[in-house]
């Protein structure tokens, strides 16, 4: 018996062992078949599977970004949120329109920017336009007398007086209507740090130099400028780049610029920065302000503009203006087209508000860098712009289709012999009226005007700042990631010949 019991139970021994065998091959096999999946290609999430996904994640420009109630949030609502009505849809189509209609409703206005701004001295502001301040004053009691900007040609690049005026007009307690930025006097409170210096009207003013002095004003405002800058508790908190510098003139910050490359530029155009100085990924293209009249209570219709087609200014210019010699050569001739030398002296501005007013369609060429204030003369006269210039940035071109009210050509098109002649000719009356119409309904998102008005050209420049800011939290908060171990945070500027190495670490 025993013996039987003992064959008995070596037998299910041996079956227990068997089917242990078993078991531990087909897990094996399994364990490398998951082993060898996960080393193939990434699988893809579909994260409507999941029933708060919408929760989760937003999707901007195709990054996405984690979504923690507990982060700080930017004063700006932001633009990629979305309501309750997107966040129980599945279809995608209406939940991105909903998404754009955010971007475009940043003019709200029901939470403004909120900007802290240096009390520099009067030197590089008002004290530009001759104020002389009292009583160790920094800013003029705004509310008594505004100082005077000078006119002509400096009035294209004033943006700097408004955008001053607008801020230190915010706080006031008459102040009505809506406002997209109000200054706050605690930094640590602020989206963005605004530098209250008058590039432009420095370099108009005062970029050349007077015996005895070898250095320009314009050059010794930069020089103190980023010295001040950079010593800054501010400037070394997020390396500059929260900070807002004007530079709207072309050659204004020209010896500064490379050495407070990291902020955000308000500018007219990229034509004179290298693309890792300035570039529309971080900073704002900003509108002229027009010179010529506009065109109040306009009734003209097609058949009261005489000319077809509109140009009056410099035709032989340098860089990228080649075009323009070129198009007067093919087009002077050319029945019902005004096409000559024109500046600001001798009436030239009466005789442009003329000419464009009774004019169709206005010709905005490049000139020495990519952008004119003519396209803005254009917009305030309803004269349909015709842009050709290849590397043109447009102002809130993010939540504006100038196609609507603009026509295109490229360069190499429009020196083609009748080319864009045959082209004008060929937009019909009802086309043209189309665009007058649109023109006529975005004139007010161009108008400089103190106080400032809801969607106007100083509104619409701080929303376009603002729609800057969730970009440049994200890139600040990646640059702190080791802030506690060791690395430090950017905090002081470098020599360019360095600084194109560190550009490169900074923008994450």
């Amino acid at each position: 018996m025993a013996d039987k019991n003992s064959h008995s139970s070596g037998s299910i021994s041996r079956k227990s062992l068997i089917f242990l065998f078993m078991v531990s091959t087909i897990v094996f096999i399994f364990s490398w078949f998951f082993v060898l999946r996960s080393t193939g290609h990434p699988q893809l999430i579909d994260y409507t599977s999941f029933t708060s996904s919408k929760n989760l994640a937003t999707i901007d420009n195709g990054n996405r970004q984690s979504r923690n109630p507990n982060d700080v949030q930017p004063s700006m609502r932001d633009p990629l949120e979305t309501t309750s009505d997107s966040s129980d849809s599945s279809d995608g189509s209406l939940e991105a329109a909903l998404v754009v209609k955010d971007v475009a409703s940043c003019a709200s206005n029901k939470i403004a920017l909120k900007v802290f701004m240096y009390d520099l001295h009067p030197e590089f502001h008002f004290g530009l336009l001759d104020w002389k301040p009292e009583g160790g004053k920094v800013w003029p009691d705004i509310q008594t007398k505004i100082p005077d900007y000078p006119g002509g040609l400096n009035l294209q690049h004033s943006i700097e007086y408004w955008l001053t005026l607008d801020l230190l007009s915010s706080n006031f307690p008459n102040r009505n209507g809506a406002r997209s930025a109000v200054r706050v006097f605690n930094s640590s409170e602020a989206d963005v740090v605004f530098v209250p210096f008058f590039s432009s009207l420095s370099y108009n003013r005062y970029s050349k130099s007077k015996s005895p002095h070898k250095k320009s004003v314009n050059y010794s405002l930069q020089d103190k400028l980023v010295k001040f800058l950079t010593e800054q508790e501010e400037w070394k908190r997020s390396g500059g780049r929260d900070h807002v510098i004007l530079a709207h003139h072309p050659n204004s910050m020209l010896d500064a610029r490379m050495k407070l490359w990291p902020a955000m530029f308000i500018l007219s155009d990229f034509g004179r920065y290298p693309p890792n100085i300035a570039n529309v990924e971080k900073d704002v293209i900003a509108p002229y302000k027009h010179v010529i009249r506009t065109f109040v209570d306009d009734s003209s219709g097609y058949d009261d503009r005489p000319t077809l087609l509109y140009f009056q200014g410099a035709i032989y210019r340098k860089d990228g203006g080649f075009v323009r010699q070129e198009l007067f050569y093919l087009l002077k001739d050319e029945k019902d087209v005004h096409f000559s030398f024109g500046s600001v002296q001798k009436d030239g501005v009466h005789s442009a508000t003329k000419g464009m007013h009774a004019s169709k369609f206005c010709l905005n060429i490049a000139g020495d860098t990519p952008s004119s204030n003519r396209l803005f003369d254009a917009i305030a006269s309803h004269c349909v712009p015709v842009i050709i210039s290849d590397e043109i940035e447009l102002p809130y071109e993010d939540v504006l289709d100038y196609s609507e009210f603009c026509i295109f050509v490229r360069t190499s098109d429009a020196i083609k012999e009748k080319f864009l002649i045959n082209l004008i000719r060929n937009i019909s009356k009802a086309e043209w009226t189309r665009m007058w119409n649109k023109l006529k309904e975005i004139e007010g998102l161009y108008e400089f005007q103190y106080p400032s008005k809801e969607n106007d050209a100083v509104q619409m420049i701080w929303q376009a700042v603002a729609r800057k800011v969730p970009a440049i939290r994200l890139k600040l908060h990646k640059s702190w990631r080791f802030s506690l171990t060791g690395t430090k945070r950017p905090s002081t500027i470098v020599p360019w010949s360095k600084s194109k190495h560190l550009f490169r670490e900074l923008r994450v």
